[in-house]
């Protein structure tokens, strides 16, 4: 997998000059979590995935994590790859600093897809997240992570599907203990900065959760939609926070959808 200058990981996928669309994963995983979207989108779009600072096999943050580094990192990773501008993809964190990179450099996201971020929560809810941080400060990921498979699968998906539940605390326990606190530290305190965004985000968006996606619901992605002119909301039924792997084929549709429409639109 190359690297770029500043030992950022990717990989493009699809043809070459076709319209590039940028996958941005959450905490804890990596660009794998990307293998059930990128067959349904590679055949007619170029698709960049990438690790992000402090996770999979790129390097460790070269400061103090932050939406702005992470925002900074993907404009960086577009210069390299000579991507002048891009749809982009995010989940979770990844949505958050898809929606940072929105207001750092407009003029480069041609349309984004929002997916299960989050938007403002409630203090019950931000206490919450707080003590999962604080527990990965001192206990490491292995603190978080089974709680975590728990909230972003069905209860069913995880029993009949025990590898990807391997696969995916893999993926979270690979991160080193020393930086992932300080990453979840940024999905719990970096979303007063896209709330209300300033500037405004003016490019074609689409937000998506499942409806049993607890931290970041219906209401929330609603929310985000409201603060966006023009975009649209859809809501998985049946489905929490990884709806990406759970159910390929509805999130699929949606995100092949939205960027055909957009490829369509005069």
């Amino acid at each position: 997998m190359p690297s770029a200058p500043d030992g950022t990981r990717f990989a493009l996928d699809g043809p070459d000059g076709a319209p590039v669309v940028v996958m941005v994963h959450g905490l804890g995983l990596n660009r794998a979590c990307w293998q059930w979207t990128i067959p349904a989108l590679s055949d007619t779009y170029r698709v960049l995935t990438y690790d992000l600072y402090g996770h999979g096999q790129s390097a460790p943050p070269p400061q103090t994590p932050s939406l702005s580094l992470f925002s900074q990192q993907l404009g960086q990773l577009m210069d390299h790859c000579a991507i002048e501008s891009a749809a982009i993809a995010g989940f979770s964190l990844g949505g958050m600093i898809a929606r940072r990179f929105a207001q750092d450099m407009p003029e480069r996201a041609t349309a984004l897809m929002i997916l299960h971020s989050p938007h403002k929560r409630t203090a019950q809810a931000q206490a919450a997240i707080l003590k999962r941080v604080a527990q990965a400060r001192s206990e490491g990921p292995q603190a978080t992570v089974e709680a975590a498979l728990e909230r972003w699968f069905t209860e069913d998906f995880r029993q009949a599907n025990p590898d990807v539940m391997d696969s995916v605390r893999s993926w979270v326990m690979a991160n080193d203990p020393a930086i992932y606190h300080t990453i979840y530290q940024v999905l719990a305190d970096g979303i007063d900065e896209i709330t209300a965004p300033t500037p405004p985000i003016t490019c074609p968006t689409l937000v998506v959760t499942g409806d049993e996606d607890f931290g970041n619901g219906p209401e929330m992605t609603q929310a985000i939609a409201d603060e966006i002119p023009g975009a649209s909301t859809s809501i998985l039924p049946g489905l929490r926070h990884m709806a990406l792997a759970e159910n390929p084929p509805a999130m699929n549709m949606l995100l092949r959808g939205f960027l055909d429409d957009r490829e369509r639109a005069p």
